[in-house]
């Protein structure tokens, strides 16, 4: 009999992705297991500093929900992001036609959604968070049907407006969504190689 049906920890998801960054290591993507990463996220969107994840009063049983639901839904999916092995970041990725930006922009083929949030820590990285969203990036564009990423922070989320500009994020324009006004920016494939220095 083995250990999962014991009742015991089931195998972490294998990497889906990884890359390595000259200056911080090795970067991973798996799936998200809504279930045994549970616990870990309820203790990332309920920090302080994961306020413009608008789940800052969500509880265990909440943080289940939602991602059972991702897990479930054909347009939407979650992503546990790794530093040297260790949990260290989320991501999720989105069909913006059918998911956050229905009607609200003129999708085009190849179209995804991202979003990101960086685990809190104690010891906070230099250059950490733009190795996060640089990983993110990379892994959206592994698939070659991905031409353009589209997100929608909060007008208010300054530092995210900087990340994104630094990965190749222009801003189109500001939009009102039920939960927030955002600024809609889009990142070709090119704009992305072009800041991480790859000419074609």
């Amino acid at each position: 009999m083995t250990t999962e049906l014991c009742g015991g920890t089931p195998p972490t998801p294998p990497a889906i992705f990884s890359r390595t960054d000259a200056t911080l290591g090795e970067f991973a993507v798996r799936a998200l297991d809504p279930f045994a990463d549970a616990e870990l996220l309820h203790g990332w969107v309920t920090h302080p500093k994961a306020a413009f994840w608008l789940m800052q009063d969500a509880s265990l049983p909440d943080v289940e929900r939602e991602y059972m639901a991702i897990a479930a839904a054909a347009h939407h999916d979650a992503f546990i992001g790794l530093h040297e092995g260790r949990p260290a970041f989320l991501m999720e990725r989105y069909d913006p036609a059918e998911v956050e930006l229905k009607g609200l922009y003129e999708a085009q083929p190849g179209d995804v959604g991202m979003h990101f949030l960086v685990a809190p820590s104690d010891t906070p990285l230099h250059g950490f968070t733009h190795a996060v969203i640089t990983t993110v990036m990379a892994a959206l564009f592994d698939d070659p049907a991905t031409r353009r990423v589209v997100v929608e922070p909060d007008v208010r989320n300054a530092a995210v407006h900087a990340l994104n500009k630094a990965v190749g994020f222009e801003t189109a324009e500001r939009i009102a969504k039920p939960e927030k006004d955002a600024f809609l920016s889009f990142c070709t494939r090119e704009q992305f190689e072009a800041t991480q220095g790859v000419t074609r």
